[in-house]
C-alpha cells in the first residue's frame, strides 16, 4: 500500500522557509535554489513549504504545520508531512527515488544505480517530444493513434527507445517515417502473483492497454501494471473478452 503520493510541485518563484544551519540546513537550501525557490529563514507568513533541520525541531514544525504549511523535518520522518526524494536529473526528466523517510540510503543507492543506466540524451529527447507536440497532433489526429505511435517507438528497441543513447538523434526522421499504429488484442495466461513473472512482452502489452478484461483471480500488483487510465473490465471464469476497438490486454489466470 502506498502512504505516500509522488507529486512534482513547480516550486519556481515559491516562498520557502529553511530553519537551521549546517550541513542538512545548506543541503536543502542548494537543492531548493536550484529548483528557483525563493528562500526565507524566517516563519515567513507567504511560505507553502518549510524545511526545518533543527537540533529540537518539534516546536517550529508544530507552529508552521497549525498554520497551514507543509514540513518536512530533516532525519525525522514521523515529524514530515513530505519527504524529499533522491533524485536524478536529465533535462526536463527527474526520476524521484523515495522510501517515504524509511531509507534515504537505499534511495540514494537506487538512484545512483538508475545513473548508469540512463543516458544523458534522453533530456534532449523530451525537449525534442516536446517542441512537436503541435506536430505530432498534426500527424496523428486521433489522441489514441498518437498515443499508440508514441508507445510503439518509446517501447524497448523502438526508434525511440529511451534508453538508447542515439534515440533522441533518430526523432525527426521518426516523425518523418513514422506510420500509424493499428489495433491489437492480446491474449494471456498468469501463472503467477509475482508482477516479475511476466514475459517482457506481456508488460509491454498490459504498459500499452486501452482496455483490460481479466478474470477475479488476477491479481492487482498485475493489474497495476496496467496504463493508470486503462478501463478495467472482469471476466466470468472462462469468458471471452468481447471485440474492442483499439488495444486491448485479456488476462486470464490459468
Amino acid at each position: 500500500m502506498m502512504h505516500s503520493l509522488p507529486l512534482l510541485f513547480r516550486i519556481a518563484g515559491k516562498t520557502v522557509i529553511v530553519l537551521g544551519e549546517g550541513e542538512p540546513a545548506d543541503a536543502k537550501r542548494r537543492l531548493l535554489e536550484r529548483a528557483g525557490a525563493a528562500l526565507t529563514t524566517d516563519e515567513n507568513a507567504a511560505a507553502c513549504l518549510a524545511f526545518v533541520a533543527l537540533d529540537q525541531p518539534e516546536g517550529a514544525a508544530g507552529r508552521l504545520r497549525a498554520r497551514g504549511v507543509a514540513v518536512n523535518v530533516v532525519d525525522r520522518p514521523e515529524l514530515c508531512d513530505f519527504t524529499v526524494p533522491s533524485i536524478l536529473e536529465r533535462g526536463p526528466v527527474l526520476i524521484a527515488v523515495g522510501t517515504g523517510g524509511v531509507s534515504a540510503g537505499l534511495a540514494k543507492a537506487l538512484r545512483m544505480r538508475l545513473e548508469g543506466v540512463l543516458p544523458q540524451s534522453l533530456g534532449d529527447l523530451a525537449e525534442r517530444l516536446g517542441a512537436a507536440r503541435a506536430s505530432l497532433r498534426q500527424r496523428w489526429t486521433n489522441g489514441a493513434e498518437r498515443r499508440r505511435a508514441l508507445d510503439d517507438a518509446l517501447a524497448g528497441g523502438g526508434p525511440l527507445d529511451p534508453l538508447d543513447a542515439a534515440s533522441a538523434g533518430r526523432f525527426d526522421a521518426w516523425l518523418e517515417g513514422a506510420v500509424d499504429g493499428g489495433d491489437g488484442r492480446f491474449e494471456f495466461t498468469v501463472h503467477s502473483d509475482d508482477p516479475d513473472d511476466l514475459t517482457l512482452r506481456q508488460a509491454r502489452w498490459l504498459a500499452s492497454a486501452d482496455a483490460v478484461f481479466h478474470e477475479s483471480a488476477v491479481a492487482e500488483p498485475l493489474l497495476v501494471r496496467a496504463r493508470a487510465d486503462a478501463v478495467r473490465h472482469e471476466l466470468a471464469s472462462e469468458q471471452q473478452a468481447p471485440a474492442l476497438k483499439g488495444r486491448v490486454v485479456v488476462i486470464r489466470r490459468g
